[in-house]
């Protein structure tokens, strides 16, 4: 895993370490950094792929604004993974297809 362990300016705290899956591959991270931060430092640089173009698609904004770290987290869709922060045991998978999210109605029916 490479981290940024030293910076001039800036004071990095990492939570503890922790395991996540990501495609069925156990990683490590640190507890509460963005998913996509824990991505990076395993060197996962593709997150998804458009779904018209097939579009590979990374790390960008980082403030949650763009649609390009959106990956399925525990089995939801569209996950911002830069801005959801990693849990211990958490199961990302790159997200395949639109994504598309069930609305529940009122009385509780899809």
């Amino acid at each position: 895993m490479k981290l940024i362990e030293e910076h001039p300016i800036l004071d990095f705290k990492h939570g503890k370490r922790v395991t996540f899956s990501f495609d069925g591959r156990q990683l490590e991270g640190y507890e509460g950094e963005p998913i996509a931060a824990a991505l990076h430092a395993n060197g996962v640089k593709v997150y998804r792929e458009t779904p018209e173009r097939k579009q590979p698609r990374g790390f960008f904004c980082a403030i949650g604004k763009c649609s390009s770290c959106f990956m399925v987290v525990d089995g939801i869709p569209n996950v911002r993974t830069c801005i959801t922060p990693l849990k211990e045991g958490m199961h990302v998978e790159t997200q395949r297809g639109k994504g598309v999210i069930p609305v529940v109605s009122d009385k509780g029916k899809r």
